[in-house]
């Protein structure tokens, strides 16, 4: 796990380094300030000599000045390694995350991706910039402070030692038993965020269905589940500060008690006033760092949990990759299932599409039709190679599509589905997801194509016309002829229209099916529509039924020969008549 994130410091290693210098000249400054107090009050003000009370006290000042310069420099210096390494972080992932399949994307929630992009990230970042200061300064101080106080009398140090074991012991346990809460409360955020983003997605069928109670109660037992979760961590670490209180306090006044003895007794033989001034002041530091280090476990545990989560993102393999020697040219647009079975899980007792054998010719429209489940959308994914099949081939340009470069071969794969999202922007900065550099004509063009030009130039800013996002500020059919003229901006080899027309009235749907007839006639179209008119003028229509080709055919063919589609055609167009 350190491997994965200590790698995502790259260009910030310089200040993670100079951080501890920092802490560490801060410490050993700290550590002497106490000693030349001490030795001030012994051999100046006791002494009544004032030369000395003056050069101790100047020195004492340059050492305070010195101290707070390499606190400012290592806070500045570990904020900068800190954040660098939290933005670094966030990088990697979402780089690593753009590279998942569909199955892998299954695999990790939306909202659980995004709890650990922001959530885990910030714990991780808190815990590095407590470490590289913390972490040094904590340490070194109880140590050097413990060989300072040995020095100056070693029985009274022996009593600080009686407390390392007890609040050893306490941390211990405490890490222990809140380790497991945290994992499981992380958890529970992603369920959180989830529900946040399920209800602000669906905003409106909540509020039309008046589901605004029932959204809240549930947001509420999820919230509930936090409360008492980190309650029950929160009170176990609570245990913390007692015991260091009671350690603290403990030490001090056994210090106090025998070193009051000793002067007195001993008449500042065996130890003088000084001494003891400075004695008490190492013994607090000591104290201090104990408590720094308590403050540093408690952080680890929290940041533990969060570390296990991101590298779990960060260390998952795609399950579809370019191979070594893989094709980057796309000959043409022809479309080969050679007796392809495909199911989203290995282990599936049934496939979702079984021994599909079917040859389509580069640049002919081919219509898909087929009932609510019958997989038409899961057939034309495997084209894209958005999932790879289970058994059989799919070829693209007379190439197996696991033989392309899956950047070479989605780039001439253009596929406009029936929920496509618009993104929050111009509409010409939607249209350019489909060519980065289109011109202005280019995108006129495609919009015409797609039917979507007369509506654009109705409104006030045109093309620039501010899209909210998903698309929201627009309606279904509008934004479907967008999605549409994005994908024909990208002039690829084949065009997948996935049910993409279904909010567009029968004659606008006309009109993109002739523009396609004419101005790309050397790309292939698949296109899956419910409304037999939509495909009755492709080259073919496939008919699936349950994961299996029932019907392929022209229209005239499949009315005579397919009772599936016969059934379809005859129902729409009673409808129709009506």
């Amino acid at each position: 796990m350190l491997k994965y994130l200590l790698s995502c410091v790259r260009e910030y290693r310089r200040p993670a380094i100079l951080a501890p210098i920092y802490v560490t000249m801060e410490v050993v400054l700290d550590i002497l300030i106490p000693f030349y107090m001490g030795r001030l009050l012994d051999y100046g003000i006791g002494l009544a000599d004032m030369g000395y009370v003056v050069r101790t006290g100047l020195l004492l000042v340059v050492m305070c000045v010195l101290s707070l310069g390499f606190g400012a420099l290592s806070g500045h210096s570990a904020a900068v390694a800190a954040m660098g390494f939290g933005k670094n972080l966030r990088h990697d992932m979402f780089h690593h995350v753009q590279t998942y399949s569909f199955s892998n994307i299954d695999k990790f929630s939306s909202s659980s991706i995004v709890t650990r992009l922001t959530t885990d990230v910030t714990n991780i970042q808190n815990a590095f910039m407590m470490t590289i200061r913390v972490a040094v300064r904590a340490p070194g101080m109880l140590i050097l402070s413990m060989f300072m106080a040995f020095q100056i009398n070693t029985s009274l140090a022996l009593v600080f030692l009686i407390a390392l074991p007890v609040l050893g012991v306490g941390i211990v346990v405490i890490m222990k038993s809140v380790h497991p809460i945290f994992r499981r409360v992380f958890k529970t955020y992603d369920r959180l965020n989830q529900v946040v983003q399920e209800n602000l997605r669906g905003i409106r069928v909540v509020k039309s269905f008046v589901r605004e109670d029932h959204e809240i109660e549930k947001f509420d037992k999820v919230s509930n589940t936090i409360f008492k979760d980190f309650t029950k961590a929160e009170t176990i670490i609570a245990f913390n500060a007692p015991l260091m209180n009671f350690c603290a306090f403990g030490c001090m006044t056994l210090v106090a008690w025998i070193g009051a003895r000793l002067i007195i007794t001993t008449h500042e033989t065996a130890m003088s006033t000084g001494q003891l001034t400075t004695m008490i002041s190492y013994v607090m530091q000591m104290l201090m760092s104990l408590m720094f280090l308590s403050m540093i476990a408690m952080q680890i545990i929290l940041s533990r949990a969060s570390g296990e989560r991101i590298v779990e993102i960060l260390e998952e393999k795609s399950s579809l990759e370019s191979p070594a020697n893989a094709v980057h040219e796309v000959a043409d647009g022809s479309i080969v299932f050679d007796h392809v079975t495909f199911s989203y899980h290995r282990n599936a007792e049934k496939p979702v599409l079984q021994d599909i054998d079917l040859t389509i010719h580069s640049g002919e429209t081919i219509g898909i039709l087929g009932g609510t489940g019958s997989s038409k959308s899961s057939l034309v994914q495997l084209i894209p190679r958005l999932y790879d099949v289970r058994e059989g081939r799919v070829l693209v340009g007379g190439v197996d599509v696991r033989d392309y470069d899956l950047e070479s071969l989605r780039d001439q794969v253009a596929m406009v589905l029936q929920k496509n999202v618009l993104f929050s922007g111009s509409i010409k900065d939607n249209l350019r997801w489909g060519k980065a550099d289109a011109t202005d004509e280019e995108m006129i063009h495609a919009c015409q194509l797609s039917q979507a030009d007369g509506f654009i130039r109705e409104f006030p800013d045109g093309y620039d016309t501010y899209i909210e996002q998903g698309g929201t500020n627009v309606s279904g059919g509008q934004r479907q002829r967008l999605c549409i003229a994005r994908a024909l901006l990208k002039k690829p080899k084949i065009l997948i229209l996935d049910d993409s027309t279904s909010a567009v009235d029968t004659h606008t749907d006309a009109m993109i099916r002739k523009a396609f007839l004419e101005e790309i006639p050397d790309t292939t179209k698949l296109i899956i529509a419910q409304r037999v008119s939509s495909v009755q003028d492709a080259d073919r229509i496939i008919v699936l039924e349950d994961g299996k080709i029932n019907g392929f055919g022209t229209h005239e063919e499949l009315l005579e020969t397919n009772t599936i589609y016969r059934e379809i055609y005859e129902s729409q167009t009673r409808k129709e008549g009506a």
